[in-house]
């Protein structure tokens, strides 16, 4: 297996929202985004049930180092008010590529802070970790996150049949996305 190198902590920006390492002190806001039922649908990896399980979901993405994920809080600018998450991972530096996902808060949703998110986390990942393309999949069913993807610049390479069970139990397809960096001149 390959040591990715560590990848820095940076603080981004996205409109109005300041992407940032996650933080101890946000777990009751991301608890109870762990908790929201759409959020349990579409991100069955999310294993937040309780404020001790936050907690160690903050630490854990606060953890850049082992190079595999940079994970970001989503907060508003002005007031600091939590909105969501945005994770870059299964980052692979041999073959300059990684996968980008997302939790948004219900009072962020319609509003374009996770397509501003992800453009922003994958700007950068372009440009400052070197990488050449990067993945978004979503459930089918997801349309939600089908524009995002397509808003943020990601072409749909294709529908990965009954791919991934998600929070209702069941089997579902997914459709992959990708974002390819432009050639260098």
């Amino acid at each position: 297996m390959t040591v990715e190198p560590p990848v820095q902590p940076v603080v981004l920006t996205a409109g109005d929202f300041l992407l940032r390492p996650p933080s101890v002190d946000e777990s009751p806001a991301v608890a109870e985004l762990g908790l929201d039922s759409d959020v349990r649908m579409w991100n069955p990896r999310c294993q937040i049930t309780d404020e001790a399980s936050a907690i160690q979901d903050c630490l854990t993405g606060a953890d850049w180092s082992d190079g595999s994920h940079a994970t970001f809080s989503v907060v508003h600018g002005d007031s600091g008010r939590y909105a969501g998450n945005i994770s870059l991972h299964g980052i692979d530096q041999v073959n300059a590529q990684a996968k980008v996902g997302y939790r948004i808060a219900r009072w962020t949703r319609g509003q374009g802070v996770a397509t501003a998110a992800v453009r922003s986390v994958v700007s950068w990942a372009l440009s400052e970790l070197g990488l050449n393309r990067i993945v978004l999949t979503h459930g089918v069913e997801n349309t939600a996150s089908c524009r995002v993807a397509q808003k943020a610049g990601f072409e749909l390479e294709g529908t990965l049949r009954m791919a991934k069970r998600f929070g209702d139990g069941q089997l579902h397809d997914e459709h992959l996305h990708a974002l390819i960096s432009p050639p260098v001149a």
